[in-house]
């Protein structure tokens, strides 16, 4: 194990130690300090604090209205909870409690949902609590608003990088994306002076975790891990929070490491190029790959659709789909797949019967709604 693993081990531990102290017998050589007393006190509150953290209404509302609507898309309602930190935490929180072998095992939406079902997260979205932009909320100022933002721009980063590099967990990394940054809410909550004060003039991401790491003992990636384990989600999901500062990143922490660069650079903020380079290398991505994801990623996402809802068709019914959103008459198609006019037209019939479309141009829009072509 590397000296660095072993250090932010031992600062696991103490964080968790002071979380939950173990009575023990006085002792004249080792006191426990009052100040790692406080610290563990401080951090305490501000993790039931982050229990009650509120959701934009905007999100919350898209969701109950989906949720409820009778023939909504189960992609539709995942990408709505995806886009919010506190939904998305109180979905895994709750599918994470289920008996074995489900419980702490829940990584992603989809699965959370599944598990759930529609009605549970309408009864789950119906009790979290909201906020407005235009509506400072007592206790978190403008917080929940400034790390939305932040943390979709890494998620949105994330999905970018993981089609570039084939990573096979998409659901699950726009997760820890999501929630990489959620030690800072707890930092934010615990200690007045975070981050304004605490990073002073230091301008990079890496400059300001020096700065927790000096005056603190703990950066915010640390915190978010322990967090995560707290609420009992995939020990694979806190890990990749956790280590995504870590000097050694590999796998999904790096994915998340150079999607938070990325996201920084794309909303005009200081980031390390070399450092940038040395993580996007670790992930196999070429210095050219790299200048391309960098160059695209300010402008609207062009990114194919999930396919969340299982497709209704058959594989031919596709096949022959993807010839006639291709522009195809019928004699075209039956030509290319070797099939008889006759067979692409009850293929195409089937498929309108089943898509619950009235024409060609409907088939192909529902089809390309739900990630099936």
């Amino acid at each position: 194990m590397s000296k660095s693993l072993k250090a932010r081990e031992g600062k696991t531990n103490r964080v968790n130690r002071a979380l939950n102290p173990v009575p023990s017998r006085p002792s004249p050589v080792t006191p426990q300090p009052e100040a790692a007393e406080g610290h563990g006190r401080r951090l305490t509150a501000a993790f039931e604090a982050l229990e009650a953290f509120p959701a934009l209404a905007e999100s919350r509302n898209r969701v109950l209205r989906l949720v409820r609507e009778e023939h909504s898309s189960t992609g539709d309602v995942v990408a709505a909870i995806e886009s919010d930190v506190s939904l998305l935490i109180a979905v895994l929180r709750i599918a994470n409690r289920a008996p074995a072998p489900k419980r702490g095992r829940i990584a992603s939406v989809p699965e959370a949902i599944e598990l759930l079902t529609p009605s549970g997260v309408e009864a789950l979205a119906s009790r979290t609590a909201v906020f407005d932009f235009f509506e400072r909320i007592p206790g978190w100022d403008a917080a929940p608003e400034q790390f939305r933002l932040h943390a979709v721009a890494t998620q949105r980063a994330a999905d970018r990088l993981a089609r570039e590099t084939e990573f096979a967990e998409r659901d699950e990394l726009l997760v820890s994306a999501l929630l990489h940054d959620i030690g800072k809410l707890v930092l934010v909550h615990a200690y007045p002076g975070y981050p304004g004060q605490l990073h002073g003039e230091a301008q990079t991401p890496e400059e300001r975790l020096r700065r927790e790491r000096r005056e603190l003992g703990v950066d915010h990636g640390l915190v978010g891990g322990v967090l995560a384990r707290r609420w009992g989600l995939p020990p694979r999901l806190a890990a990749a929070i956790e280590r995504h500062h870590a000097d050694e990143v590999t796998g999904e922490s790096a994915l998340i490491r150079l999607a938070d660069m990325l996201a920084h650079y794309s909303q005009g903020q200081p980031i390390e190029p070399a450092r940038m380079l040395k993580v996007a290398r670790e992930l196999g991505l070429t210095a050219d790959t790299l200048r391309s994801v960098m160059y695209e990623l300010p402008y609207p996402n062009g990114q194919q659709r999930r396919q969340v809802d299982p497709c209704p068709l058959s594989a031919r019914e596709l096949d022959v789909l993807r010839q006639l959103a291709e522009g195809k008459v019928y004699k075209q198609i039956a030509l290319d797949l070797s099939l008889s006019t006759s067979t692409v037209r009850t293929h195409l019939h089937n498929t309108y019967a089943k898509l619950g479309a009235v024409d060609r141009a409907q088939a192909v829009l529902l089809a390309t709604q739900r990630g099936w072509l």
